[in-house]
């Protein structure tokens, strides 16, 4: 048996802090799982190497949902929001004081292993608090702004960032004093955004600590057991894992794919080309296919939004393969190619969103959201650690057409889970 507490509160515009919460969430995930490609293809680390080790990074993503449950139990979801983007600042500092070492490579991985544990715990208050400020049609109707800004979060990391080491490369001559810089700047950028938090984050009345009066070890393990009796469990596991596998794999080639010298079937682009490519132009046609795909769950429901935002989000794969084939050498055809491929998958993100926020409905939806989220990082885990592997001996064009296959079993189950007719959808 558990109790509340329940604080007061003043209502705050979500808009003062759904945009800068998000951008936080993704600073930190952008940096472990993307950031650090770049950063390691620029200091001749293989793509193997590359893929095995960074989707290691993964895993705190998929085991979250074991600590999940502390974080309802003890404190807010404010105050753990908080602590952990300190906490988070603290390790991209430590990555720039590592880049310079000898042994770089097991040092920064070793710090992106702690800033991954702090973002993974982060996500999961930062989720939670998300369910509890809002009502289920804000949800919704913000569920494309929340994406939008954590994709500006990738813009800022992946484009803005990855320039800026590009420009610092070229001006310095040094790569490894240029990336040193870049994870400075991260970490100033991230502790001011911890003190904004503390002051501008709301009080929602229901953001409280779960007082356990019972047993609090089967308070811990009652929460998974309730999430794994849901209805059609192993359809929702199914989808949860197989919804992102095409991506799981495309996603840690892409940049080294427009790095990579065209003898090797790359498209040789520089640092500073790929920060405006796919950093940038790629990025904000995310961006906005996340918001589109928000409005149109809002306005007709998930339901009837499904298979349109699902096909959206994998048919666009295609534009790599045409990449690999032909090899263009002007930037804005690269760009416009990556932004139509960005945009799709920006809509059918949106979707897998709230098909989380729907099965995580319940008394324990910070914990069972959490349990979601762990899932799809298992499902992008896997495939991410066998693709370089694969792309080393098949090479470019095999690989994406292969990517093109993988969607096969992501259109499969999307076919198998169901939907309320009208979830998500405003004044449903």
């Amino acid at each position: 048996m558990t109790t509340t507490t329940t604080p007061t509160t003043s209502p705050r515009n979500p808009w003062t802090w759904i945009p800068s919460l998000y951008f936080g969430q993704g600073i930190p995930y952008v940096v472990v799982m993307t950031l650090s490609v770049v950063m390691y293809k620029n200091l001749e680390v293989s793509n193997t190497d590359i893929a095995l080790y960074t989707s290691w990074l993964y895993l705190p993503w998929v085991i979250k949902p074991l600590w999940s449950p502390l974080v309802e139990m003890f404190s807010t979801k404010r105050a753990w929001i908080v602590a952990l983007q300190f906490l988070v600042g603290v390790a991209l500092a430590m990555v720039a004081l590592t880049i310079p070492a000898p042994k770089f490579f097991q040092l920064t991985l070793a710090v992106f292993w702690l800033m991954a544990f702090a973002s993974a715990s982060h996500d999961i208050a930062a989720d939670g608090f998300y369910m509890l400020a809002l009502k289920q049609h804000e949800q919704a109707a913000f569920v494309g702004v929340r994406s939008t800004f954590y994709r500006l979060a990738n813009i800022g990391g992946q484009g803005g960032l990855v320039y800026l080491a590009g420009e610092l490369q070229e001006r310095t001559g040094s790569m490894t004093l240029a990336w040193s810089v870049v994870f400075w700047v991260l970490a100033g950028l991230f502790a001011a955004m911890a003190v904004y938090h503390f002051f501008m984050l709301p009080r929602p009345a229901s953001d409280s600590a779960r007082q356990v009066q019972g047993n609090p070890v089967r308070e811990f393990f009652g929460v998974f057991v309730e999430f794994f009796k849901k209805p059609g469990i192993l359809v929702v596991l199914g989808f949860l894992l197989l919804y992102r596998f095409p991506e799981a794999q495309l996603l840690k080639l892409a940049s080294p794919f427009l790095l990579d010298k065209p003898e090797v079937g790359g498209l040789g682009l520089t640092t500073k080309e790929v920060g405006i490519a796919y950093g940038t132009v790629g990025l904000t046609a995310l961006t906005l296919g996340g918001l589109a795909g928000g409005w149109v769950i809002s306005r007709i429901g998930l339901k009837r939004a499904l298979w349109p935002l699902i096909l959206a989000m994998h048919v666009p794969n295609v534009v790599f393969l045409a990449l690999a084939l032909w090899h263009p050498h002007n930037l804005w055809i690269v760009s416009s190619a990556l932004a139509v491929e960005q945009f799709g998958y920006g809509l059918g993100f949106t979707a897998y969103l709230m098909y989380m926020i729907l099965v995580a409905d319940g008394p324990h939806k910070t914990a069972h959201y959490a349990i979601c989220t762990g899932f799809m990082a298992l499902g992008m885990m896997v495939p991410g650690m066998w693709s370089g592997w694969l792309q080393d001996h098949v090479g470019y064009p095999m690989f994406f057409a292969w990517v093109l296959v993988s969607t096969v079993p992501s259109f499969a189950m999307a076919a198998l889970i169901k939907v309320p007719a009208d979830f998500g959808k405003k004044d449903a």
